[in-house]
């Protein structure tokens, strides 16, 4: 990992930590985890807040009265909200993405679940996840919980990643297989 992205991940962990911890106690990690599903698809789906938290131009008084504006609007839990403020005071908003990523996992573990990164050519059905979902929790022995996106380049097929296992079934990955082995053969 770069030292970057080592230092981006540190502080996203120590955000991400503090926050679960305080709705943790608060008893409210369902709330949580709500807060943390909105912010990740906002995230996905407006490029104007991807550029809010990168962006070194908007000052952190903007920064902070943006995100707390965007925070409120969406009804995420008051610790989230704080938190996203203290982190556009401090400049920290750039971390969004590795925040998330943290939450979910404190809050899958939490549950005894795994989340499985799936990216697929079109979008899945809820029937389509679900029965994924169940043949992941045959094959893992814990509750699986799908975390879908959509690449046309794939093709077709599909790519899963539980934790450090990878299991890539996309014909664009059958295709590149084929190319390289009639390389070989020429």
């Amino acid at each position: 990992m770069s030292e970057p992205a080592s230092i981006s991940s540190g502080i996203a962990e120590r955000y991400a930590t503090a926050i679960f911890e305080i709705l943790q106690e608060n008893n409210d990690l369902n709330g949580l985890e709500s807060s943390v599903d909105s912010l990740a698809e906002a995230m996905n789906a407006s490029e104007d807040l991807r550029e809010l938290i990168n962006s070194p131009v908007v000052s952190r008084d903007d920064q902070d009265a943006a995100i707390t504006a965007i925070a409120a609007k969406m009804d995420l839990v008051e610790s989230m909200r704080n938190a996203l403020s203290l982190m556009a005071q401090k400049r920290r908003l750039f971390i969004l993405p590795q925040l998330i990523i943290q939450l979910r996992e404190m809050i899958a573990e939490h549950k005894g679940e795994v989340t499985a990164d799936v990216i697929s050519a079109k979008a899945m059905t809820k029937g389509q996840t679900d029965k994924l979902a169940a043949a992941l929790k045959a094959r893992v022995g814990k509750d699986v919980k799908i975390n879908a996106a959509v690449d046309e380049n794939i093709i077709g097929g599909l790519i899963v990643k539980v934790g450090s296992k990878m299991i890539d079934t996309s014909i664009r990955s059958k295709l590149n297989s084929l190319q390289n082995a009639m390389k070989e053969v020429g």
